[in-house]
């Protein structure tokens, strides 16, 4: 495994990667507008619509934050053929996102979020979509898109982004993650409840604290680092993951590889929203491990990125150079890349 001498060089490297995402993919749509009174009707506000925008969420969040950092994407998922469909389509196309692995069906609908924004802050959420498991030929259509990018070879990543809206299924995730390990291809994961415990043998798994509760059934504080500790030997034990990362809201990041543990404190933000933060986490994180760098820098960086993203209003993905201006700040021993 290479080894690196500065920030500098490793945020280079990250140009030089390709990574393979599959999971749950859908749009996130806004209406922004001026709220100036209250509907007679009942005790809402009435929102004057001045701007709606499409963006790419989900799954596709996650690749247009690889896209961000200089890295090349791969997404695989299932869209519905509806004419959400086609505006998801339409959004990577004008992204220079590639759509090779994207499966239409006719009989699922595109996972759409809206988001109402009155006077810059989310006053409602709408969701539209389906939570059953794809068909089983789905599924192997699927599969068999995700064995022919790692056959074909270069894929130096994979990351899970799991949204229990059923892409992602107990035998889609040892079938992918057994081709992985033939080819020494690590694995990073961002579970939900539904899959929590299918995911084994994976290389990093990151539940935020709330996932990390209802996943092991038990009380986790995350600011008592015995409790942390204790929840990442069953996951290290009982799932044989080599790293847990548990992202702890505005108490930072927990890391642990089974041998060493730290706690990156969150760094003081002007939170305006934290809608997508996980995708940044997750996204810097997996390129941290394709690097083959430490635990200890894969939470620094990624614990930086998901507090960079919580600054600005709606899903987005990192700024790149805000992230290595940051992390160029802080004292770091180049042994530990």
């Amino acid at each position: 495994m290479k080894t690196y001498n500065s920030i500098e060089e490793i945020f280079e490297a990250f140009n030089h990667l390709k990574v393979l995402i599959i999971g749950d993919v859908m749009i996130d749509s806004y209406i922004y507008g001026d709220i100036e009174r209250i509907s007679p009707e009942a005790p809402v506000p009435v929102v004057l619509v001045k701007h709606k925008e499409d963006r790419l969420g989900g799954a596709a969040n996650v690749a247009r934050n690889i896209h961000a950092m200089g890295s090349k994407p791969i997404l695989c998922s299932v869209i519905g053929n509806d004419i959400k469909g086609d505006v998801y389509i339409k959004l990577m196309n004008e992204q220079n996102l590639s759509v090779d692995g994207i499966i239409r069906s006719k009989d699922r609908v595109t996972t759409v979020k809206t988001r109402v924004i009155g006077n810059n802050r989310q006053i409602a959420r709408i969701d539209e979509e389906l939570e059953h498991e794809i068909s089983e030929e789905e599924r192997n259509r699927l599969i068999s898109k995700v064995k022919s990018f790692i056959k074909a070879g270069e894929v130096n990543v994979i990351i899970f982004e799991d949204y229990d809206k059923g892409t992602i299924s107990e035998s889609l995730i040892k079938e992918i993650v057994d081709e992985a390990l033939k080819s020494n291809i690590p694995v990073a994961v961002d579970p939900k409840n539904k899959n929590f415990h299918a995911y084994k043998n994976v290389t990093l798994f990151k539940p935020n604290i709330k996932e990390l509760k209802e996943g092991l059934d038990m009380e986790v504080d995350k600011y008592q680092k015995e409790d942390l500790l204790k929840a990442g030997a069953i996951l290290h034990e009982n799932n044989q993951i080599k790293i847990v990362m548990v992202t702890l809201s505005e108490a930072g990041v927990f890391m642990s590889n089974g041998d060493t543990h730290d706690i990156f404190p969150a760094h003081i933000r002007n939170i305006e929203d934290v809608s997508g933060a996980g995708d940044t986490v997750i996204s810097v994180a997996a390129l941290s491990l394709a690097l083959g760098l430490s635990p200890r820098i894969i939470g620094i960086l990624s614990n930086l990125a998901g507090g960079l993203v919580c600054e600005k209003v709606g899903v987005v993905p990192i700024d790149k150079q805000q992230l290595l201006d940051e992390a160029s700040t802080i004292s770091l021993d180049n042994s530990e890349f």
